[in-house]
């Protein structure tokens, strides 16, 4: 058996190098502000005023970091952020499927109308204060409930799922139909497991925004600590230290008995890991449903 070897062109080589060249300069474009931002999060704040950081902290420290997680809030607000993106997400991608499987059924006489009004909501709003009536009439200031009813359906989400479900094979419902499942065995059985890459591409994005979000804590829950998030802990330790423009004390404000000081842009940097590193360590396993999902999806009429 001759086994034969591809052989490549100079232009072929040239193409290859110029793809690799870019792809490291693309690369490195895209992830030095994160490396900076972790220097100078890790770097002395004081250390850090008189610049110089360029990928490495030149005087390694934790301060920063300990400054943040000193503050006595910060605990029961990590855990209420936790909790709020674990149910939040979950409960969220859960309605939107059904929702959006029961849209994507032809037999539905109500679908046309029913997706209309989903799709009206993303251009026309009721604006902040209606919406801060309507949560107060519901009874759900200072509610935990406040973090997850309000948000529970994206219309945009919602598009997305029903445009993935109608391109799933009808037949393989008809089919199920047809070995006497109902339609909460169809859709739990045959079509969620279908979903995988949406699904996992709108938990992100859900997951993200609930993380990120802290209007809704300041506008609804702004008065109980027990319900604070991390994100308006840390939204509130920045606006000391962004009205701020030399070295002070920024817990002296929120608590008088603290004494350390940092530097605004070092509490910001430390802020910003803080906020965006969770995010990062799960989208790896989400990455991985996506392929899995993809490989289940693979069915062809």
């Amino acid at each position: 058996m001759e086994i034969t070897t591809k052989s490549f062109s100079l232009g072929d080589k040239i193409f290859d190098v110029v793809n690799y060249i870019i792809m490291i300069v693309l690369a490195i474009i895209t992830l030095y502000p994160f490396l900076y931002v972790l220097a100078v999060s890790l770097n002395d704040p004081f250390d850090t005023i008189k610049g110089g950081i360029v990928l490495l902290p030149r005087v390694f420290t934790l301060d920063n970091y300990k400054e943040i997680f000193n503050y006595p809030l910060i605990g029961q607000a990590t855990l209420i952020s936790i909790l709020r993106t674990v149910i939040g997400t979950a409960t969220s991608v859960l309605s939107t499927a059904i929702v959006a499987y029961v849209l994507s059924r032809k037999d539905f006489f109500a679908r046309r109308s029913m997706t209309a009004l989903f799709v009206i909501t993303m251009y026309v709003g009721g604006g902040l204060v209606p919406e801060f009536l309507l949560i107060r009439s519901l009874g759900l200031m200072n509610n935990f409930l406040v973090y997850i009813l309000p948000g529970l359906i994206n219309p945009f989400n919602l598009i997305v799922m029903k445009a993935f479900i109608e391109g799933i094979p009808i037949e393989l419902q008809e089919s199920a139909m047809l070995d006497g499942a109902n339609d909460f065995v169809i859709f739990f059985k045959v079509v969620l497991p279908l979903c995988l890459p949406v699904l996992a591409t709108i938990a992100l994005f859900v997951a993200v925004g609930h993380w990120n979000s802290w209007f809704d804590t300041y506008l609804y829950c702004g008065g109980n600590k027990n319900l604070t998030t991390l994100q308006h802990e840390l939204q509130k330790i920045l606006a000391n230290a962004t009205a701020s423009s030399t070295t002070i004390d920024y817990y002296s404000t929120l608590d008088p008995t603290r004494t350390m000081k940092v530097t605004p842009q070092s509490l910001r940097m430390a802020m910003t890991i803080v906020t965006t590193l969770p995010i990062i360590v799960v989208y790896p396993f989400l990455q991985k449903y996506f392929i899995k999902g993809m490989t289940l999806g693979a069915v062809k009429e």
